[in-house]
Parts: structure tokens; sequence; C-alpha cells
């Protein structure tokens, strides 16, 4: 069943992007904001996890290699904790071995997207899929 999005004061679905590439990250939070999305980022997997316990969006979008806590634990970690536990979580790597898509779909991943394959449009079209449910 699809979580009901929280929305801010200004009616815009949250997105909270956990990336290290600050390019990336940067070109995520433009085409997300222009689409009418509140967007928060965070540059290492723990710093995700904090963010996304506090803030409560309403999809993440997840490296798996990150600095100081990886994504799995990050997935781990959201859906141990009842507050975050509904929030889907789209993973975003370059890691596509079957191992870690099968790992990340086990893990609770609403779905896992491998970045060479997917433009940024699609993947914002995906967020947006995520959402209606």
């Amino acid at each position: 069943m699809a979580r009901k999005p929280t929305h801010n004061k200004s009616g815009k679905p949250k997105v909270l992007v956990v990336e290290d590439d600050t390019f990336l990250a940067g070109m995520y939070l433009t085409k997300l904001s222009l689409e009418g999305f509140e967007v928060e980022l965070a540059g290492d997997g723990r710093d995700g996890l904090k963010k996304a316990q506090d803030w409560l969006p309403d999809v993440i979008l997840l490296d798996i290699v990150l600095p100081v806590m990886d994504g799995f634990g990050v997935l781990e970690g959201l859906k141990k904790d009842p507050a975050t536990r509904e929030i889907p979580v789209m993973l975003l790597t370059n890691l596509g071995q079957r191992n870690d898509v099968e790992r990340g779909l086990n893990l609770g991943a609403a779905d896992y997207l491998i970045k060479a394959h997917f433009m940024p449009s699609e993947v914002i079209d995906k967020v947006k899929r995520l959402l209606r449910g």
C-alpha cells in the first residue's frame, strides 16, 4: 500500500536525495525543484538516515556507495524505524550486479535504478509514479 504523501506547508511533496556525487546531487536538486518538489540533500549515509528520520520525506533517492554508512545500511535503518518504514526508497546506483539488486529489493527498496541506464527525467517520472502508488 502506498504511503500518503505528507507534503510541507507549501503543499509540495518532499524528496530526500542521498548522494555523495555533488554534481549528480545538484542536478537532481535542480530537476526535482523545477518539477515542484521540495528537496533535501545528504552527502553521506549517516546524514541521509538522520535527515530521513527528522524530515520524513515522501520519497528517498538513495545511492548505495556512500561515505560513512553505505546505502544498504541506510535502507536497513529506515525499514527498522516505525517512523520511516513506509517511506518508499528508490535505490539509484551504479552497482548493477544481480546480488546487489536482489539485496536492495529484499531490504525493502521500492525500486532499483542503475544510474547509467536512466536519464534524470526518467528518474523524476519514476518518483512521480511512486508517489501516486
